[in-house]
């Protein structure tokens, strides 16, 4: 397994041995101004993620086996003494789960995790991706000769087929950590394998190039230990290729002091894109800001001087850590890089829950967090927030840097849409359940559980039938969302059915009227049925018809309070 960034690196402190700059007149030049050396393209203008896809689970097919990423021996399920995490998934719209070690969530359900191998978590990320103005996905490559090797192979085929589905781009960022025989092999990676997916009209191109970024030169550890010569050798000779190369690049790259070797200016400035690593770097708004006027300012300078992009990398914040205080440190970065005028966003990372920078949808609060593991969900400093909190931010940021909304130094994304709790605490989830009839084993337990793929079928052929669950006291039930499996299995149909409530599971009173309810795979095969505010223990779906097989299905039903 290939070790973490942070890892290697660790935490410098802002300005530790930095030289004196005086930026006042750069702040005033550069705010507002672009010195694109290129023009807007797939990275030009445009926010990318970083794209781990490296988590791996047993029985999801992938040939490394075990639970990749997921657990420091992989070969034993996580639990809280073997872990790799430090903040955890919001599970809902997967289709799949894996059952750890960890204990049950705060809500009573096994806690499951995703495997990327499944193809369908991969279309998830890049629908979430699409849904929240992510324009670019770096696909991140460690080294490919040894046992990660045919997982990421395949994992680039997954990825290219999630971005061509769902309108993304996507381009192979080369991790060289740890990588000995780098020089060569890069090469080889390139020529005889990776070079393929350009043919992908997916693939991120810029000034006409296909897109490849190298992560790791010049940085001051054990893990890169190569000299300049052969670093620039391997810049140039992707150039050669017709290649845009994209440096990820130490934090003080330009002075070549803390975590960055000397001696290698002209290995950066052979790039045609700089990206500097920002990730333990700082953890408050002032950090940010001092980052801003003494290293973004004139590292943005310094790339124009030398007609190079600039993609600074922006950070959510270390959950795990307390860094986020609710969306204010995201924001801060996003707004200080856009009035910068950088030429693009990278944004790390998408999914990266083993440092607790992900921007992915996470866990909102401990009912759908392991009990008593010690990690933090969205709502660890007191504020609610939505599972999608920060991809909205990075939507709304993204706007911002595009020019679509007014640069702003606060804050407009609320944690929660509508300011009121967040769609967490479904009060279903795990309960008690009947209905009037199951074909097979398809139990209407199933629509309770985590796994989205589980469903209940009623008897074939015979309607009406009904199926309902105990939410074990009265609620004011306000809101009830119904899923079928997902899209890649079950087609578009339409289900004829009335919701009741009932305060003792005798007595019935209709709450939503009967009607045709679609479920259509372009928006999730969910329904969402706002209920006039009634208190309810027991909720009653009652189906009357299908479209799609003669028989009532439900593979998920949540009921949310008022």
């Amino acid at each position: 397994m290939a070790v973490s960034r942070r890892r290697l690196i660790g935490s410098l402190a802002a300005g530790s041995a930095l030289a004196a700059v005086s930026p006042t007149d750069l702040v005033s030049t550069l705010r507002g101004a672009a010195f694109a050396a290129s023009p807007p393209g797939d990275v030009v203008g445009k926010i990318s993620v970083g794209y781990q896809g490296w988590f791996s689970c047993p029985g999801d097919g992938a040939p490394i086996g075990g639970w990749w990423h997921w657990s420091r021996d992989r070969f034993q399920p996580p639990a809280p003494a073997n872990t790799t995490v430090v903040s955890w998934p919001d599970m809902r719209e997967y289709a799949r789960g894996y059952t750890t070690a960890y204990p049950a969530l705060g809500n009573g359900q096994p806690a499951q995790l995703f495997s990327s191998y499944d193809q369908q978590t991969v279309d998830t990320h890049f629908r979430w991706m699409q849904e929240y103005g992510c324009d670019t996905a770096a696909l991140q490559r460690f080294n490919p000769v040894g046992d990660e090797g045919p997982t990421r192979d395949a994992m680039t085929v997954k990825v290219r087929s999630a971005a061509e589905r769902f309108g993304r781009k996507f381009y192979i960022m080369y991790d060289v950590t740890g990588w000995t025989s780098m020089q060569t092999q890069i090469k080889d990676d390139w020529a005889n394998r990776m070079s393929v997916h350009t043919a992908s009209p997916a693939y991120a191109r810029q000034n006409g190039r296909p897109v490849v970024c190298i992560w790791g030169f010049g940085f001051n550890d054990d893990g890169r230990p190569f000299a300049p010569a052969p670093c620039l050798d391997v810049v140039n000779w992707f150039r050669a290729q017709g290649c845009y190369v994209i440096g990820g690049v130490p934090t003080y790259w330009r002075q070549g002091i803390n975590d960055s070797r000397p001696g290698f200016s002209e290995v950066y400035h052979a790039f045609h894109m700089i990206s500097p690593w920002m990730v333990g770097r700082t953890g408050t708004l002032d950090g940010l800001d001092w980052f801003h006027t003494n290293v973004n300012v004139p590292d943005q300078a310094d790339c124009a001087a030398h007609g190079i992009d600039y993609q600074p990398c922006v950070l959510p914040g270390d959950l795990s850590s307390g860094h986020r205080r609710h969306g204010d440190f995201y924001w801060r970065h996003l707004y200080n890089l856009t009035r910068l005028g950088a030429q693009g966003l990278y944004v790390s990372m998408f999914d990266e829950f083993n440092e607790g920078n992900q921007i992915a949808k996470t866990s909102e609060t401990q009912a759908t967090t392991p009990a008593g593991a010690g990690i933090r969900a969205l709502d660890e400093d007191g504020t609610a927030c939505s599972a999608d909190y920060y991809l909205r931010l990075t939507a709304d940021g993204g706007r911002m840097f595009k020019g679509q909304l007014a640069l702003t130094a606060v804050r407009p994304t609320p944690p929660v849409l509508g300011g009121g709790p967040p769609p967490g605490g479904d009060l279903a989830a795990g309960r008690p359940t009947s209905a009037s009839s199951q074909n097979g084993g398809f139990v209407a337990g199933n629509a309770v559980d985590a796994d989205r793929g589980s469903y209940w079928e009623s008897t074939n052929g015979v309607f009406p039938q009904w199926w309902q669950v105990d939410l074990g006291a009265a609620h004011q039930v306000a809101r009830i969302v119904l899923r079928l499996p997902p899209a890649a299995v079950w087609q578009r149909r339409t289900q004829t059915l009335s919701v009741e409530a009932s305060p003792d599971g005798a007595g019935w009173t209709t709450l939503v009227a009967s009607a045709g309810r679609v479920f259509d795979p372009a928006t999730g095969n969910q329904v969402t049925l706002t209920v006039p505010a009634a208190p309810a223990r027991h909720v009653r779906i009652r189906f009357t018809g299908n479209t799609g097989w003669p028989a009532a299905q439900l593979s998920q039903l949540e009921v949310y309070a008022g």
